[in-house]
């Protein structure tokens, strides 16, 4: 990662109000004084499994994938994290080294603050506190749903699933420029790469979205939510 000399100080950031707007100025101080910020390249690991964690994390410019590797060295990826979401925010407080490994997806831009920092913010308001809590409950709460309905689909109806994922949460538009690979989607619904490729050639013969490279655009919505339901 590559450490950016020049950074935006906390009290302009437009992700102030995620978390952060409630601090008094001196907690708002502690914070600023002890963060950093890094520009990282599509593919480089931001952290990987097992390394200690000593910062708090979030993303500010890109896309990152969250995932962990079996023993066999395959990945699996348990989701894809956006700008304004704090992506080490499940390892953080659960103990000393990260049970999960983040990688940029694309030119990707984060903040990275001392965890002694956080840990006295959070000492010292109970209200940063309760917000941390809340969104630590989602983020969990939002892994686990999207792990328990693609353990329901079939093939069709994983693939379907990812694409809907991608077109309403990350992109929130029905064309987009795929940010991982077939293998990558394969990793993320546990499924080979030769049945995530011929099910999406299938989806395009059907007429439910067009595929030109790497873009993506869904024709039928309707559709492709039905596949995803009943797959």
């Amino acid at each position: 990662m590559k450490r950016i000399s020049e950074i935006e100080s906390c009290s302009t950031c437009i992700y102030r109000k995620l978390l952060f707007d409630k601090l008094s100025e001196v907690e708002h101080k502690i914070v600023n004084d002890s963060r950093m910020e890094y520009l990282c390249v599509k593919g480089e690991i931001l952290k990987k499994e097992g390394q200690k964690i000593q910062s708090f994390m979030y993303l500010r410019k890109g896309l990152v994938k969250i995932y962990k590797t079996d023993k066999y060295g395959k990945d699996h990826i348990l989701g894809i994290s956006r700008p304004g979401e704090f992506i080490n925010l499940l390892s953080v407080f659960s103990g000393s080294l990260y049970n999960y490994s983040v990688a940029a997806i694309e030119e990707t831009q984060v903040c990275e603050i001392k965890l002694s920092a956080m840990k006295s913010v959070i000492k010292s308001n109970h209200q940063f506190s309760l917000r941390l809590l809340n969104r630590i409950s989602k983020m969990s709460e939002e892994m686990i749903a999207i792990q328990f309905d693609l353990n329901q689909k079939q093939v069709r109806g994983r693939v379907a699933y990812v694409l809907l994922m991608l077109a309403d949460r990350i992109f929130k538009s029905y064309e987009f420029k795929m940010p991982i690979t077939r293998r990558e989607v394969g990793e993320m619904i546990s499924m080979t790469t030769e049945n995530t490729i011929r099910t999406l050639s299938e989806f395009r013969k059907d007429g439910i979205i067009d595929i030109t490279g790497k873009n993506i655009r869904i024709r039928d919505y309707q559709r492709l939510v039905t596949v995803s339901k009943n797959g």
